[in-house]
């Protein structure tokens, strides 16, 4: 009977509220966030119909998915704004970016407004793409500070679900407006947005209690993998419905269903929030143990921001003391200030890492669907290898972020050393369809993919342990700031021009638009040699950070996240000037005295 009180007891107001505010329900909601924000990933969908309708050629093209590319990785205002206010404000933002910039652009591929010049229809594209490093920064920040100690998993989870969210985008379409690829971006104009007015109170940073050694680092990350399994079974369901309506001709009703289906596995992600909750409550129903290190949390306004007394960019000090303390970093893993971080040679490397690895790994997925044309491949396969891009960037996302962080805790494996297996295998890929090879452009995608995937969450949690989290929001979004000149440079100049040349080459010396394609092998080999040189480059490069690294990587760099300083016990405060409480003989207190603590631990 007492169990069955207690059941019920968790039905109520009290406990929903619980569990919307809970540590694990931000996770939950920035999953959500994430799995709509890879709407760049599908440009290859609609970029046949912005050719056809706007009489575009390929170079013309390749420039819009240079600006595409621009928009959703240069972030440094978003991560600016995430420093001075709250989430909700950042991802307000880019729900109203995201509307306004891809709005537009269906408006004119649907003829409702006139067809605009090339250089605003970039600016489009950019404007609406630019909104999703909004919603990654107010996401990816909130959950990395929240989960300190698992940040290559935190990262590796959400930013698969960016993976997930090009082939969740092509089966809501379908089962929403039909086979018409123009609607996929009105899709794409309202889905992000709506998605992030649907969790906008609910991402936020809460203050962080440490956790004491004994805790036990697979209890503590448990429920981490039950996301990831549910993130498995999304991504398994989504291979099936990729490959069986290549084989099968579905009806309208039937993506109906299989849309719904979906969206059941994709929401029911809350079941480990309310699993996590209604364990945490039960356990503190049963009684308290008889000591317990509880960190007095700030209020939410200010968990929201850093608490940091001088400025973000050089730490303080006027100009010359800025000027000085530029070029004297703090240890690595320290906070650096984001002047000290943007002239380390460590951050260079990431810089040059991000221009050569991802620039030529987002030249090839955004050139796929021409890739397929040139190589004679039908219509129907380049669609599913186009579409299983996503599969293969969700498994490369989640795969580094869970396998590195096992790797690093197990055997004291360097993240750095990761990213270079990373780039060194992506070269692969490019020879792949570089010179051709019969068959080969099933296997080159899912290389590409995959290693697309895994340069992100490396990048980024590489930042975050190097660099300190005090000002993340704003370097990771540095971090990757890089890559849109590394694909303007692989993907505009050198892919778009070659192709263009040839091309015209093939149709007499007649300028290759619209319909008009080249065909064969030399159509890409020239580019993607010149990549697969300019990526090796990038992991001989990354050998450098491995060498500056290594000590810092042997050590436990989430040391300062398990136990609170002695000190800080010692005389009744914490590292950051919290108050911390010792609470006892938890049988003997009253039920008031137990809602306090539980509202201290979570």
């Amino acid at each position: 009977m007492a169990a069955s009180a207690e059941k019920v007891s968790m039905c109520t107001p009290a406990f929903a509220s619980r569990v919307v505010q809970s540590r694990w329900f931000v996770v939950f909601a920035s999953i959500v966030v994430m799995a709509a924000s890879g709407s760049t990933y599908i440009f290859a969908l609609y970029s046949k119909v912005l050719r056809s309708k706007l009489g575009y050629n390929q170079e013309t093209l390749n420039k819009l998915s240079f600006f595409k590319d621009l928009g959703t990785n240069v972030g440094v205002i978003s991560g600016l704004v995430q420093q001075v206010a709250p989430t909700w404000v950042v991802l307000l933002i880019g729900a109203g970016m995201n509307l306004a910039g891809y709005l537009m652009i269906y408006l004119a591929l649907t003829g409702r407004t006139a067809a605009p010049p090339v250089w605003l229809m970039c600016f489009y594209i950019c404007f609406g793409a630019n909104a999703l490093t909004f919603s990654n920064t107010g996401a990816l920040v909130a959950c990395v500070k929240n989960f300190p100690e698992s940040r290559g998993i935190v990262i590796g989870l959400l930013k698969s679900f960016v993976g997930l969210s090009g082939a969740i985008y092509t089966q809501l379409y379908l089962a929403i407006y039909g086979d018409d690829a123009a609607s996929l971006v009105l899709l794409v104009a309202w889905l992000p947005a709506a998605f992030n007015i649907f969790t906008v109170y609910t991402i936020r940073v809460l203050p962080y209690a440490r956790r004491q050694a004994a805790g036990g680092e697979k209890a503590y990350n448990t429920p981490f993998y039950h996301f990831l399994y549910l993130s498995i079974a999304l991504a398994a369901y989504l291979l099936v419905m990729i490959v069986l309506q290549k084989q099968v001709r579905f009806s309208h009703a039937a993506y109906v269903v299989t849309s719904t289906a979906l969206l059941v596995i994709l929401f029911s992600n809350v079941g480990v929030v309310v699993r996590e909750e209604y364990k945490a409550v039960s356990q503190l129903e049963q009684s308290l143990p008889p000591a317990i290190a509880v960190e007095e949390p700030k209020p939410v306004a200010t968990a929201e921001k850093d608490d940091e007394s001088s400025p973000p960019l050089c730490g303080g000090g006027g100009v010359g003391g800025c000027i000085s303390n530029m070029f004297r970093p703090p240890a690595l893993g320290e906070d650096y200030s984001i002047m000290q971080a943007l002239v380390s040679v460590e951050m260079l490397v990431l810089f040059v890492i991000s221009v050569f690895g991802i620039g030529g790994t987002l030249t090839a997925i955004d050139n796929m669907a021409q890739i397929g044309q040139s190589l004679g491949y039908p219509a129907k396969s380049i669609n599913t290898f186009v579409s299983l891009i996503s599969i293969w960037n969700y498994a490369g996302r989640a795969g580094a972020g869970y396998i590195s962080e096992f790797l690093l805790a197990r055997y004291r494996f360097p993240r750095p050393l990761a990213l270079t297996a990373v780039l060194l295998v992506s070269c692969v890929g490019h020879l792949l369809i570089a010179f051709g090879v019969p068959r080969s452009l099933y296997a080159a995608s899912v290389i590409i993919g995959f290693c697309f995937g895994a340069q992100w969450p490396l990048l980024f949690a590489i930042i975050s342990e190097v660099f300190g989290l005090k000002y993340y929001s704003s370097l990771f979004n540095f971090g990757s700031a890089a890559s849109p000149a590394g694909a303007y440079v692989l993907n505009v100049i050198v892919t778009g021009r070659m192709y263009d040349a040839e091309a015209t080459r093939q149709h007499g010396g007649v300028a290759a638009v619209g319909d008009k394609i080249c065909k064969g092998v030399v159509c890409f080999k020239r580019p993607f040699l010149i990549i697969t040189g300019v990526t090796f480059a990038g992991a001989i490069v990354s050998l450098v950070l491995v060498w500056r690294t290594r000590n810092f990587y042997r050590g436990d760099i989430y040391a300062k996240f398990k136990v609170a300083p002695a000190a800080a016990a010692a005389d009744g405060s914490s590292s950051d000037g919290g108050r911390v409480e010792m609470v006892q003989g938890a049988e003997d207190k009253s039920k008031k005295k137990k809602e306090a603590v539980n509202e201290d631990l979570y």
